[in-house]
């Protein structure tokens, strides 16, 4: 089962790899995800699920807990990247609904905007747009590209480019 599923994540990974070639598009995104990750963290704090647990930790933790278990390290390392954007948000949710709600707003446009900016450059409409689920794969993708100019995960990088053949602009 865990062999399917990272599988399938890794064909997922692949495919918006395929979607973000350009780098000035790649740089856009190292931008704009955190900065849309960010205002949808501050919406979801507001949810109380049980307990201490919000939305946003059920669903960022969902998330992390999807890439700890399809390619480890990616998971570790977005988890690390992600947890200044919780405790930010966090404190944010604190705020008068009307800042709040206002910060929220910007940033989610905001981010958006230079997404599509990059999508200018890359000459191709966004990987969400083809299949709804890449919106989920943006933080781990930036963070293996981060570990691929490292130069980790060698052996990765090079899967994730054969995959990616097949989502090739015709």
């Amino acid at each position: 089962m865990i062999r399917v599923f990272r599988d399938w994540f890794l064909d997922q990974l692949a495919m918006y790899a395929a979607y973000h070639k350009d780098r000035r598009n790649q740089l856009t995104h190292y931008v704009g995800v955190p900065i849309i990750i960010f205002s949808i963290l501050i919406v979801l704090i507001q949810v109380p699920l049980a307990g201490p647990v919000s939305a946003a930790g059920a669903v960022l933790g969902i998330i992390l807990l999807s890439y700890v278990v399809a390619v480890p390290l990616v998971g570790v390392l977005s988890s690390i990247a992600c947890l200044p954007l919780y405790a930010l948000a966090a404190c944010i949710a604190e705020m008068e609904p009307a800042p709040r709600w206002s910060v929220a707003a910007a940033c989610f446009i905001v981010g958006w905007a230079i997404q599509f900016a990059g999508h200018i450059f890359e000459g191709r409409k966004p990987a969400f747009l083809t299949n709804v689920l890449q919106l989920f794969m943006a933080p781990a993708f930036l963070i293996a590209e981060l570990m691929f100019a490292a130069g980790l995960q060698r052996r990765l990088a090079d899967l994730l480019h054969v995959r990616a053949q097949k989502y090739a602009r015709p």
